[in-house]
C-alpha cells in the first residue's frame, strides 16, 4: 500500500546505475532541491543489458563500488536500497512502499538501455509519477552534435573541434552532508545476493592495484594531477611509466565525472605552460570517450558489426582454424613479448595500458587474421573498465573498419612498437618474469637472441617461453592480401 506524502514532506527515488558517487551527481542534487526525503536505489537488472550485460571483471568492480556507496549513504543517514529484477517492476514496487512522487536518474547511452529508459519514463509519467533523467556521464548529449550537413560525425578532429568549443560550464556540486530517508524504511536485498564476485578467486590480483568507490576515485585523481599530469603528453604512450591516468574504471562506473576530472586538471595546470599542454592532451583523450558514445548512439549496430559495410565480407579465418591461436593470445602465450605482457597484465590486474591495447588488437586482427569481435568479447569479460562505446571504437579503429579508423594497411609491428615504447623492456619484464634476466633486445624478441644469450639467462624457447605463433612479415602480407579482396567493395 502506498504511504502518502505529507504536505511539504515529499519523497523521491534516486535510481543509481553507473553514477556511483555523491559529488557532482545531477540526479541526486536535483532530487534534493525538490524533495525533503530521498530513497537511493540500485537495481540489478542485467537482463536488460543483454547481450552486453557486465562481464566478470566489471561485476567485481561493481560489487566493491556498491559497497563503498552504501557506506557513504549510511554515513549520511540513509541506506542504499538494492533490488533485483525488472527495473520498472522494482520502481513501481518501491513507489508503492515509500509513497515517492518522483524518480530521478542519470542517463546511460547503450542502445538497449536508452530504449529501456524511454519505456520506463513513459510508464511512470502515465501513472502520474514524475520521471527526470539528467546528463552526468558525458560533457554533451550524443544526439546533439551534428555536422553542418546535419549528419553524425565520423571523423574525430572536427568532432573534437566542435565539442571543445561547447564544453559545459565547470560547476561541481558538493556531496550532501546529511540526508533524510523515507518515513518507513523498505526492505533491501543484500549486496551478496547479487553474486557479483567470482566463485573461483581469479580476481586476487585486482586488490593490490585498485580501490573501487568514490573515495578511491578522488584519491587516484589527486595523485594523478599532483604527479603524472606533468608527464602525461610525453609519457602516456610508454607502458612501463606511471604517466597514464588509470582513471578509466572510475569514469566508467561514475565514481568520478568527466567534469570533476576536467576541473581538477585545469586547476592544477593554470598558469604553467607545460602543464597546460599536458592538460590539453588529456582533455583531447576524454574527447575520444565522447566520440565513442556519439558513434554508438548514432550507429547502435556497431558493437557486433563493422561501421564500414565492406568489412562484412572480410575473409577472416574460420573459428576452427584460429581456435588455438586465439587461446594463445588470450593466455599471453603468442611468443611476441609485448603482446603477451599486455595480455598477462590484463589477466592479473583487469586493465591494460592503452598503447598496448592497440598493439594486441592489431596483432589479433592483422597478424592472426582473427575477427575483431573475438577481441571485443574477451576485453568485455576481462577489463574492469569495459565500456561498450569505448570497446567498440577501439577495436573497430584498430581493425580499420570503424569511423576515423586507422587505415587497414597500418599494421602495428609488435617488435618495433616494443623497441620504441618499451626500449629497456621494463614493461615486458614486469609481466613476463621468465624474460627478466635477458638484455632488452633479447627480451623484445627472444627468437632473435644472439648465441648464448638464452642459455646464459636459463631460458629455453618452447619450454619456458613459446616461439612466435606467426611470422610477422608473412602474416602482414596475408592481412594485406585479405584486405585487397574488399578494398574497392
Amino acid at each position: 500500500m502506498s504511504t502518502p506524502s505529507l504536505p511539504g514532506d515529499s519523497t523521491a527515488i534516486v535510481w543509481f546505475r553507473r553514477d556511483l558517487r555523491l559529488t557532482d551527481n545531477p540526479a541526486l542534487h536535483l532530487a534534493l532541491q525538490r524533495h525533503e526525503r530521498v530513497v537511493p536505489l540500485f537495481i540489478a537488472d542485467f537482463e536488460a543489458e543483454r547481450p552486453w550485460a557486465p562481464g566478470a571483471a566489471s561485476r567485481w568492480w561493481l560489487h566493491h563500488s556498491l559497497a563503498r556507496l552504501g557506506g557513504d549513504f549510511e554515513e549520511r543517514g540513509v541506506p542504499l536500497l538494492i533490488r533485483r529484477g525488472d527495473s520498472l517492476q522494482a520502481l513501481r514496487a518501491l513507489i508503492g512502499e515509500t509513497g515517492a512522487e518522483a524518480v530521478y536518474w542519470n542517463r546511460l547511452y547503450e542502445p538497449a538501455l536508452v530504449a529501456r529508459d524511454r519505456r520506463i519514463k513513459a510508464a511512470l509519467r502515465e501513472a502520474g509519477i514524475a520521471a527526470h533523467s539528467q546528463r552526468a556521464a558525458l560533457w554533451h548529449e550524443p544526439s546533439t552534435l551534428r555536422t553542418a550537413a546535419g549528419e553524425p560525425y565520423r571523423v574525430f578532429t572536427p568532432f573534437w573541434r566542435r565539442l571543445a568549443a561547447e564544453l559545459p560550464d565547470l560547476r561541481i556540486e558538493a556531496a550532501p552532508v546529511r540526508l533524510k530517508g523515507p518515513r518507513r524504511q523498505p526492505a533491501s536485498d543484500t549486496l551478496e545476493s547479487l553474486q557479483l564476485l567470482p566463485k573461483l578467486k581469479w580476481d586476487a590480483g585486482f586488490y593490490a592495484h585498485w580501490r573501487p568507490g568514490e573515495a578511491g576515485a578522488l584519491h587516484a585523481l589527486d595523485a594523478f594531477v599532483r604527479g603524472s599530469l606533468g608527464h602525461y603528453a610525453a609519457g602516456r604512450n610508454h607502458p612501463a611509466r606511471e604517466d597514464g591516468t588509470r582513471l578509466s574504471p572510475h569514469l566508467h562506473f561514475g565514481e568520478l565525472s568527466p567534469q570533476q576530472l576536467r576541473a581538477a586538471v585545469l586547476r592544477r595546470a593554470q598558469g604553467t605552460a607545460t602543464l597546460e599542454a599536458d592538460a590539453e592532451e588529456l582533455l583531447r583523450e576524454l574527447g575520444w570517450r565522447e566520440f565513442a558514445h556519439h558513434l554508438l548512439f548514432h550507429f547502435p549496430h556497431t558493437p557486433d558489426a563493422p561501421l564500414q559495410d565492406r568489412f562484412a565480407k572480410m575473409p577472416w579465418r574460420k573459428p576452427r582454424d584460429y581456435a588455438a591461436d586465439l587461446e594463445a593470445w588470450q593466455r599471453g602465450r603468442t611468443g611476441m613479448p609485448i603482446v603477451d605482457a599486455g595480455m598477462r597484465e590484463l589477466w592479473q590486474t583487469g586493465w591494460m595500458h592503452n598503447r598496448v591495447r592497440m598493439i594486441v588488437a592489431s596483432f589479433l586482427t592483422k597478424n592472426l587474421l582473427i575477427p575483431w569481435q573475438e577481441g571485443t568479447r574477451w576485453f568485455w569479460d576481462t577489463l574492469l573498465d569495459a565500456d561498450l562505446a569505448n570497446n567498440t571504437l577501439g577495436w573497430q579503429w584498430t581493425a580499420g573498419c570503424g569511423a576515423d579508423a586507422a587505415p587497414y594497411f597500418r599494421i602495428f609491428n609488435p617488435l618495433l612498437q616494443a623497441q620504441k615504447f618499451d626500449a629497456d623492456a621494463a614493461y615486458i619484464k614486469r609481466w613476463l618474469p621468465e624474460l627478466a634476466t635477458l638484455p632488452p633486445e633479447a627480451a623484445h624478441a627472444p627468437w632473435l637472441a644472439r648465441a648464448g644469450e638464452l642459455e646464459k639467462a636459463g631460458l629455453r624457447l618452447k619450454v619456458d617461453y613459446p616461439e612466435p605463433i606467426v611470422a610477422l612479415g608473412a602474416s602482414r602480407k596475408r592481412a594485406l592480401e585479405a584486405y585487397e579482396t574488399i578494398r574497392s567493395a
